[in-house]
C-alpha cells in the first residue's frame, strides 16, 4: 500500500523515458509501481500510462535491460493527472539493450556494447566502415585493434589476432561459422577465411572477441571475428540505401565500378499490425587491377664459394586482373509480439576474377664472378624465357540459416539450423612458356648462352641488368613455345550446424536481466573436398613473333622492358582447333592429380554451462565451461615415384576422436559507471590444420625429398589471461589499456630434417644408399607464447572551438611479444606474428562534412619457415635458414563525404596514398629480397542515398 492513500477518484499516471544526451527515446522500458505492482511498457515514442492510480505516495521503478533498476518517489494527488519523467544519463551503463527509437551515433551504440558486454570485444559498425575506402572486410575489420592483415594482390585476405596468424582463429556469419572458400592458407592449415571474398558493403558490423563465452565455439586461439548482417532499422517500416560510385586504378588507368544497394520493409495483415518485416542487400565492385612484381631466387651455394646474394633467377611480372566481387542476401522475420520471433537468412558473397599474367625469365647459371668495373655488381651465363598465364578463378561463401527466439514466463530459447559453405572453383589456367634458343658463340665457355652483368646488392628493390654478349631478352626473336598446359580445381568446404541457447533469469544475487543460467547443445557436421586436373602437353615449337600482341611493355615504374605480351587466347584457340597438335603427358597429370586429393569430415558436437550474476554491487562475473567432443576422419595418399615416375599409391585413412573442457571465468568491475576494470581467464583450441594432420606421403627421388602430414598431431591449446582498464566517453569515445598473455601447449610447428640414407628399405628404397633426402612435416612443440599489451584512444574535440570542433581521433596500437623454436638453437616470433601493429586515424566531422585520413602499420611477420641456406664445405647444413619474411609496410587511405540533406550526400576517397609495396624477403634481412610488387592508389567518388 501507498504511505497514505485518501478516499479520492483514482487518476492516471504518465510520463517519458529518454536518454539525457540527444534526447531519444526508449521504447520497451518498464515501469512498475512497486507498492500496487501495477506494470506497463513504454511506446516507441518512449511514453508510458499508467491509469486507475489511487492518490498516495508510491514508488516507481524503471527498469531497461541491461540497466540498474531506476526509483522514484511519486506523489500521486487527488483529481490531478501525475507525470514523471525519466532520462537516462550517467545512470545509464549501455545503450547496447536499449530500445532506442531516435537515431544515436552508430559510433556511440557500438562502444556501448562493448561496454556492456561480459566479455572482451571490439566493434566497427557499418557507418564507420564507409568512412575509409575499405573494400572487403579484413581492410574494414584491421582498424579494429590487436588486428594484423595478410595481403594478396593489393587488398587485404587473411586476419590475424593478437599474434596468431589466420588458421588458428575462427570466423562467424550471423553467428554461423564461415567455410574456408580458398584452402592456400598461410600456415597451410586450411583453415582460415579469406576475407577478400566478403565486400565491406555488406557487412552491417564487425566484432572481434578476445575472450570467448561458453556459448561460444572454443576453437579461437587468438579470437573471432563475427560478421554481422545488415538489420531492420527497429523505428523504421521501410527503408532504401543506395550507393552509386566510380573510380579509377592509376597504375593501369583502369575503372572501378561500386554499386550498393540496400533495403527492407515490414508488412502485415492491417496497417497497425505488420509482423513480417523483409531486408535484402545487394553489393557489386568490379576494378582491374594492375600489379607490377619482381621476383628473384638465390643460388645459396656459399659453402662451395658461390658469392652471396648470387642471382639464380630474375622473373619480371605484369599482372592484369579484373575482379567481380559481389555480395547478395535477405533476412526475412516474423514477429508476432514481443516475446517471439523466426527468421530465414541466406547470404551469398565472393568474386570472379579473370587474370592475365606476362612474365620474363632470366635464368642465371649460377656460377657468378665479380664484375671488374662494379664490385658490387656480379657477371653470369644467362638464358632467357618468356611466360604467360591466362586464368578464371570463382571463390564462393554461402551461409543459409533458419531459426528462432522466444521468452517464455520463466525462460527463454534461441536456436536455428545453418548451412555454410566455403568454394574455389577454377574453370582454367592456360600457361604457355616460350624459350629463347638464340645461341651466343661468343661465349667464350662454349655454352652458347647470354651473357649478363647485373647489380642486386647497391639497390636491392631495383636490381639492374645489361646484356654483355647475347640477344635482348625482350625482343621476340629465337623464342619457341616449349611448354603448354591447362588445370582446374574444385575445392568444396561445407559445413552443417544446429545450435540450441536455453537462458533462465535467476535472481539470487540482483533483481535485473544481469543474472542468469544458461546453457546449450551445438553440433557442427563438416565434409571438406579438394581435387585438381592437369594438363601438361607437348606443344609446336610456334615462334613467338607469331602470337606476339600490342606494344612492348616497359613497366615497375619505368625499370624494366618486359617486351611485348603473349596473346595466349590466340594459343588456346589454335590448342581448341588443332588438339592433336598438343600431345598430353598422361602420366605425369595423373601423378599430379593424385597429389592435389583430398577429403576430409570433421565433426564437432558441444555443449556448455555458464552463470552470469553480480555478487557485490559493480561487480559482475560470467563463469562457466564448455565441452566439445571431436570426431575426425581425415583421408590421403601415400604416394611413391620413382624417376619422376608414379610407382604406387595407395590410400590412407585415419580416425581422430578426442573431447576437451573449455572453462573461463570474466569478471567485470565498475570502478565508475563509466570506468571498468576486466579480468578474464579462458581456454581455447585449433584443431591440427588439414594439410599438417593429412595421413599422406609424397616420395619424390628426382629432388630427393620425403613430404609427409603427422596423424598423430595433437590440437593446440591456450591457456588465456587478459586484464584491461577501459574509460568510455561521449560520442563513443574509448580509452583503453589491455595485458594479455596466452600459454600454448603443443604449437604445431613445420619441420625440415636431411638425412643420409645408409641402407633404404620399405617405401624409401627408391633412394640410392648415401642419398641425402630432405624429409619435411609437422610436429607439436610442448609450449610456446604470446603475450603483449593493446592500448586504444578514442577521442572527439567538442570541446574545441567553432570549426575546431569537429576533430577527432581514433587510434590504437598492439605489441605482441612471443616465443618460438624454429631452428636448433634459433627462436622467433610466432609465424604471421608482428611485433607492432597501429592505426592512427584522424577525423573531422562537422556540419555535415567527413574528413578521414586513415594510417596502418605492421611490422614485418615470419612468413614461411625454410630449411638451412646453404650447405657448407664441410658438408654439414648452415646455421642461417632460408626462412621467408614478409617486410613491415605502412598505408594511408583517405576518405571523405558531406551530407546535403536528409537524403542526399557525396563522398571521396583514395586507397593506398603511400603505393605500399609488398615485400618478402628470404632471411629477416633487408637486402635479400624476394618479391616485391605494387598497385599505385585507387580513387573513387559517388553518391549516397537514404529514403
Amino acid at each position: 500500500m501507498p504511505l497514505f492513500a485518501v478516499a479520492a477518484d483514482p487518476v492516471t499516471l504518465t510520463g517519458h523515458v529518454e536518454v539525457a544526451t540527444g534526447h531519444q527515446p526508449i521504447a520497451g522500458a518498464r515501469i512498475e509501481i512497486r507498492e500496487t505492482k501495477t506494470v506497463t511498457m513504454t511506446d516507441k515514442s518512449g511514453n508510458y500510462t499508467l491509469p486507475n492510480v489511487a492518490p498516495g505516495v508510491y514508488t516507481v521503478v524503471l527498469t531497461v535491460k541491461g540497466q540498474r533498476p531506476m526509483q522514484r518517489k511519486v506523489i500521486v494527488d487527488a483529481n490531478t493527472p501525475a507525470v514523471e519523467n525519466f532520462a537516462l544519463g550517467v545512470d545509464a551503463k549501455s545503450l547496447d539493450q536499449v530500445n532506442v527509437t531516435a537515431s544515436i551515433t552508430d559510433d556511440a551504440q557500438a562502444r556501448a556494447v562493448q561496454q556492456q558486454a561480459p566479455n572482451m570485444i571490439f566493434v566497427q559498425p557499418a557507418a564507420a566502415i564507409e568512412r575509409l575506402p575499405d573494400v572487403n572486410a579484413g581492410e574494414a575489420v584491421r582498424r579494429l585493434p590487436g588486428i594484423s592483415l595478410e595481403t594478396d594482390t593489393g587488398e587485404g585476405r587473411f586476419v590475424n589476432i593478437r599474434g596468431l596468424d589466420a588458421d588458428l582463429n575462427s570466423t562467424t556469419f550471423d553467428g554461423v561459422r564461415l567455410m574456408p572458400s580458398n584452402v592456400s592458407t598461410p600456415t597451410g592449415g586450411g583453415r582460415a577465411v579469406a576475407f577478400d571474398s566478403i565486400p565491406a558493403g555488406l557487412v552491417g558490423s564487425l566484432t572481434v572477441t578476445n575472450t570467448n563465452l561458453p556459448e561460444q565455439d572454443a576453437e579461437a586461439l587468438g579470437g573471432t571475428i563475427e560478421i554481422t548482417s545488415k538489420q531492420m532499422p527497429k523505428d523504421r517500416d521501410q527503408f532504401l540505401d543506395l550507393q552509386l560510385g566510380t573510380g579509377f586504378e592509376n597504375l593501369r588507368d583502369t575503372p572501378v565500378k561500386d554499386y550498393e544497394m540496400t533495403g527492407g520493409f515490414r508488412f502485415g495483415p492491417s496497417a497497425n499490425y505488420k509482423p513480417f518485416s523483409f531486408i535484402g542487400t545487394v553489393e557489386y565492385y568490379q576494378d582491374r587491377r594492375g600489379i607490377d612484381d619482381l621476383e628473384e631466387s638465390y643460388v645459396d651455394q656459399q659453402g662451395q664459394g658461390i658469392p652471396d646474394k648470387a642471382l639464380a633467377d630474375l622473373n619480371q611480372r605484369y599482372y592484369n586482373y579484373q575482379r567481380t566481387r559481389h555480395g547478395y542476401g535477405f533476412e526475412l522475420d516474423f514477429q508476432p509480439d514481443n516475446n517471439n520471433k523466426w527468421y530465414a537468412r541466406y547470404y551469398d558473397a565472393g568474386y570472379t576474377e579473370s587474370k592475365n599474367v606476362q612474365k620474363l625469365y632470366l635464368e642465371f647459371a649460377g656460377q657468378p664472378v665479380v664484375n671488374p668495373s662494379n664490385p658490387n655488381g656480379f657477371i653470369d651465363d644467362a638464358t632467357y624465357q618468356k611466360a604467360s598465364t591466362l586464368e578464371k578463378e570463382m571463390i564462393d561463401s554461402r551461409v543459409a540459416a533458419v531459426g528462432g527466439q522466444n521468452n517464455f514466463e520463466s525462460w527463454k530459447t534461441d536456436y536455428h539450423l545453418a548451412l555454410s559453405i566455403g568454394s574455389y572453383n577454377k574453370p582454367f589456367d592456360y600457361g604457355s612458356t616460350f624459350q629463347n634458343n638464340t645461341p651466343n658463340p661468343n661465349n667464350p665457355d662454349g655454352s652458347g648462352q647470354a651473357i649478363v652483368a647485373y647489380d642486386n646488392i647497391s639497390n636491392p628493390n631495383y636490381p639492374t641488368y645489361s646484356i654483355v654478349q647475347g640477344s635482348n631478352p625482350a625482343s621476340p626473336a629465337g623464342y619457341a613455345l616449349t611448354d603448354f598446359s591447362n588445370g582446374t580445381e574444385h575445392d568444396h568446404d561445407m559445413e552443417y550446424s544446429a545450435v540450441d541457447n536455453v537462458t533462465i533469469p535467476t535472481s539470487l544475487f540482483t533483481q535485473n536481466d544481469d543474472e542468469y543460467v544458461k546453457f546449450g547443445f551445438s553440433a557442427r557436421m563438416r565434409v571438406r573436398n579438394n581435387s585438381q586436373m592437369n594438363y601438361d602437353y607437348n606443344p609446336p615449337a610456334i615462334p613467338l613473333s607469331q602470337v606476339s600482341t600490342g606494344q612492348p611493355i616497359t613497366y615497375y615504374d619505368g625499370a624494366y622492358n618486359n617486351g611485348y605480351n603473349i596473346n595466349t587466347q590466340s594459343l588456346v584457340n589454335l590448342f581448341n582447333s588443332n588438339p592433336a597438335l598438343f600431345p598430353e603427358n598422361v602420366a605425369s597429370d595423373y601423378l599430379a592429380d593424385l597429389q592435389a586429393y583430398g577429403h576430409d569430415s570433421e565433426d564437432i558436437y558441444a555443449g556448455y554451462f555458464e552463470y552470469a550474476f553480480q555478487p557485490i554491487d559493480k561487480l559482475s562475473l560470467l563463469g562457466g565451461t564448455r565441452y566439445e567432443q571431436t570426431d575426425a576422419q581425415y583421408e590421403g595418399l601415400n604416394i611413391i615415384t620413382s624417376n619422376g615416375n608414379l610407382v604406387r599409391f595407395s590410400p590412407n585413412i585415419i580416425n581422430r576422436n578426442y573431447g576437451n573442457f573449455f572453462p573461463t571465468l570474466q569478471a567485470r568491475y565498475e570502478i565508475d559507471p563509466d570506468f571498468l576494470l576486466r579480468a578474464v581467464y579462458s581456454k581455447t583450441i585449433a584443431r591440427p590444420g588439414f594439410q599438417q594432420v593429412t595421413p599422406s606421403t609424397q616420395i619424390d627421388d628426382v629432388n630427393d625429398t620425403v613430404t609427409q602430414g603427422n596423424p598423430a598431431l595433437k590440437p593446440t591449446y591456450s591457456d588465456n589471461f587478459d586484464l584491461s582498464l577501459e574509460y568510455y566517453l561521449p560520442e563513443g569515445g574509448l580509452a583503453y589499456a589491455g595485458l594479455f598473455d596466452k600459454q600454448l601447449t603443443n604449437y604445431i610447428v613445420q619441420t625440415g630434417n636431411i638425412e643420409t640414407l645408409t641402407n633404404p628399405t620399405g617405401a624409401l628404397d627408391v633412394f640410392a644408399p648415401g642419398t641425402q633426402v630432405t624429409f619435411s612435416g609437422f610436429e607439436n612443440i610442448q609450449s610456446s607464447f604470446a603475450r603483449g599489451i593493446q592500448l586504444v584512444y578514442v577521442d572527439r574535440f567538442r570541446w574545441l572551438p567553432g570549426l575546431l570542433s569537429g576533430l577527432g581521433v581514433n587510434t590504437n596500437y598492439t605489441y605482441v611479444d612471443s616465443r618460438i623454436l624454429i631452428h636448433p638453437g634459433v627462436y622467433s616470433l610466432l609465424p604471421s606474428t608482428s611485433r607492432d601493429t597501429a592505426n592512427l586515424t584522424l577525423t573531422y566531422d562537422y556540419m555535415g562534412l567527413r574528413l578521414d585520413l586513415g594510417a596502418y602499420y605492421e611490422s614485418k611477420n615470419l612468413f614461411t619457415v625454410g630449411g638451412p641456406l646453404y650447405t657448407n664445405a664441410d658438408g654439414t647444413p648452415s646455421s642461417i635458414y632460408a626462412d621467408q619474411w614478409s617486410s613491415g609496410r605502412t598505408s594511408l587511405d583517405f576518405g571523405s563525404s558531406y551530407t546535403i540533406n536528409d537524403t542526399m550526400s557525396v563522398y571521396f576517397a583514395v586507397k593506398n596514398l603511400t603505393n605500399t609495396k609488398l615485400r618478402f624477403t628470404e632471411t629477416a634481412s633487408f637486402d635479400r629480397p624476394i618479391q616485391r610488387e605494387f598497385y599505385d592508389q585507387t580513387f573513387t567518388a559517388g553518391i549516397r542515398l537514404h529514403f
